[in-house]
C-alpha cells in the first residue's frame, strides 16, 4: 500500500514538474519581451481628463492578463498586458463604453479576460457541478451513517 502511494506521489511530481517546465517554454516562445516603445506608449499615454483616465486605469483592472493569468492589466508587467492596456486606454479616449471594451477582449481572448465572467448555461454546470456532488456527499454519508446505527 505505501509503494502504492510512493509510485503515485512520484508520477504525480513528475507530471508537475513536466507541466511547468512546458509552460515556462510555450510562454517564451508566443510572447515576445517588451520594446521600449511600447513601455513608452503607456506609461506616457495622455488622456483628455483625469476622469477619462480613472475610468480607463479601473476597467483595465478587471480585465485579466492572459500570459500572467494571475494579474490584471495594470499590474502586469508583461508586454502582452501592456499591449492590451494601451488598447483600452486608446478604445476609452475613442469614447468607447465599458462593455464595449470589454465585448473587444471577450472577442479575441474569451471570456477568461473578464475576473467576472457573465452567468449563463456555460458556467452555471461549472459552478452547480462542485455543489452538487457536495450535497450528494453530504446525503450519501448521513445515510450510510444512519444504516450503521
Amino acid at each position: 500500500m505505501i509503494n502504492r502511494f510512493r509510485l503515485l506521489h512520484s508520477i504525480v511530481l513528475l507530471f508537475v514538474a513536466v507541466s511547468f517546465s512546458l509552460a515556462t517554454q510555450a510562454n517564451d516562445e508566443f510572447f515576445a519581451p517588451a520594446t521600449t516603445e511600447q513601455v513608452v506608449d503607456v506609461e506616457l499615454f495622455e488622456f483628455d481628463s483625469p476622469q477619462q483616465q480613472q475610468r480607463a486605469i479601473a476597467l483595465a483592472k478587471t480585465l485579466r492578463c492572459p500570459q500572467c493569468q494571475n494579474q490584471n492589466l495594470v499590474e502586469s508587467n508583461s508586454p502582452i498586458a501592456k499591449d492590451l492596456r494601451l488598447i483600452v486606454f486608446q478604445q476609452i479616449k475613442q469614447g468607447a463604453s465599458d462593455e464595449q471594451v470589454k465585448e473587444y477582449m471577450v472577442a479575441r481572448f474569451g471570456e477568461f479576460v473578464l475576473y467576472k465572467p457573465t452567468f449563463n448555461g456555460k458556467n452555471l454546470v461549472l459552478w452547480g457541478l462542485p455543489i452538487l456532488i457536495l450535497v450528494v456527499f453530504f446525503a450519501l454519508s448521513f445515510r450510510s451513517i444512519q444504516r450503521k446505527r
